[in-house]
């Protein structure tokens, strides 16, 4: 493999996440003469995120070529790596996966990976997704696909079930798990290391250890939980006390999975605060691309997602150890379905990512996590066959979903508005 290589960014006009992805790609020299072409829908916004491209790029050293486009043919024909970070009509779509259920009497959390949002999530992403692995296939079937969109279980599941592009899901939500017993513990979370299996926002943290001693600190976090705030982590930390073991990566997200998730509180998505987030980023922008603001210092550091790591491994045949990556179980994970999609350890060099098993998980966890297993698998196959009888039944067996009467009103009704995304996918 050569040392430099192109990589794609499809849903670079993204603020938050185009931001993190620049921050990690030019945190060091190791993709130097590559280059990174950034493809988005919005030729203004894209052009914006390009600007901080090459400003981030040229303030950092980090040496690479920089291109945009909207024609996503165009920039795929020859890369080596596909960065998927897009979503449809992000905002709008899900409050609507959130409010519809939530009025025919579903109690529940977010609407984005699990229940009845979870479902519409994959029923209008899987097929954009599939344009884009027809298009990797036909334009550079060697690519590596990193897929940050959501749900990432499902987009990894499907694409293992009917594809032979090579890819992968990374999250961060096994930091997060990190950072949060790193707080209860009220120790320095790079002191730290934790080793998780399970699902995408559903990990069991096996293991938690001194990242120097090797010190098994699950005793100590033991006695740090029975006194610490009892108001932070409510949801997690009574799932915690029943089970054993912590899960990750947030109260609401672990709820969605979970027929009394909404007990994790049934607010959803704080999509007043995120647009009131992406004005002011986009003023400080503005303001850094016009010369009158200073480049904040944080812009310029590693934001701790592994997609750069991934590549740079690949690419130079490191043999690089990822804390985690969402891969076809086959195995991995015994006891859980081996056509699941999990979140395990990864290794990457260049012959590509190698899961790591980390054994059987603890039987009550995964039967836990098996409550969602054949929800995910049928959500999949509803989604690339554009099955609304499917969808139906993918509801039924959901346990977040209590009603038949409502998951037949929450069909008719989320399946009209996603009507135009909605389409067959092999």
């Amino acid at each position: 493999m050569p040392n430099t290589t192109k990589i794609v960014f499809l849903g670079a006009s993204s603020a938050s996440f185009g931001l993190s992805m620049f921050r990690d790609l030019f945190a060091s020299p190791v993709l130097a003469g590559s280059t990174l072409t950034l493809v988005g829908r919005n030729p203004e916004t894209l052009g914006r995120m390009t600007e901080l491209a090459k400003l981030l790029n040229a303030r950092s050293g980090a040496g690479l070529v920089i291109e945009h486009t909207t024609d996503r043919r165009a920039a795929l024909d020859g890369a080596g790596f596909v960065i998927n970070a897009t979503a449809i009509d992000r905002n709008r779509l899900w409050k609507q996966d959130f409010e519809v259920p939530k009025k025919h009497g579903i109690r529940h959390t977010l609407g984005e990976n699990g229940g009845p949002g979870g479902l519409f999530f994959t029923l209008r992403t899987l097929p954009l997704v599939f344009d884009f692995i027809r298009d990797i296939e036909e334009l550079c079937p060697s690519a590596l696909f990193l897929n940050y969109s959501n749900p990432e279980s499902r987009i990894i599941l499907a694409l293992g079930r009917y594809t032979k592009v090579r890819h992968i899901g990374l999250c961060h939500g096994i930091f997060m798990g990190r950072d949060a017993v790193a707080y209860i513990m009220q120790m320095p979370r790079d002191d730290i290391e934790v080793w998780g299996a399970g699902l995408n926002h559903f990990q069991c943290l096996t293991e938690i250890r001194h990242r120097d001693t090797g010190e098994d600190l699950y005793p100590r976090f033991r006695a740090a939980e029975q006194s610490f705030d009892p108001d932070a982590w409510r949801f997690t930390r009574r799932l915690y006390r029943a089970f054993g073991y912590w899960l990750t990566c947030s109260d609401d997200h672990l709820g969605e999975y979970l027929p009394y998730g909404w007990e994790a509180g049934e607010k959803g998505y704080d999509f007043d605060q995120d647009e009131r987030w992406r004005g002011e980023f986009l003023t400080q922008l503005n303001g850094v691309l016009a010369g009158t603001l200073p480049i904040p210092q944080w812009w310029t550091e590693p934001s701790g997602e592994r997609g750069a790591a991934v590549i740079a491994a690949m690419l130079h045949d490191q043999k690089r150890f990822i804390e985690s990556g969402i891969v076809l179980n086959r195995g991995v994970i015994p006891n859980l379905p081996a056509e699941l999609a999990v979140e395990v350890p990864v290794t990457v060099d260049a012959a590509g990512v190698h899961p790591v098993s980390l054994g059987p998980l603890p039987d009550p966890i995964a039967k836990l996590m098996l409550m969602q297993a054949s929800v995910q698998q049928l959500a999949v196959e509803a989604a690339v066959h554009a099955s609304k009888e499917l969808a139906l039944q993918a509801l039924l067996i959901d346990p977040v979903v209590n009603s038949a009467v409502a998951a037949e009103k929450i069909l008719d009704e989320l399946w009209e508005i996603n009507r135009p995304y909605i389409r067959k996918c092999v």
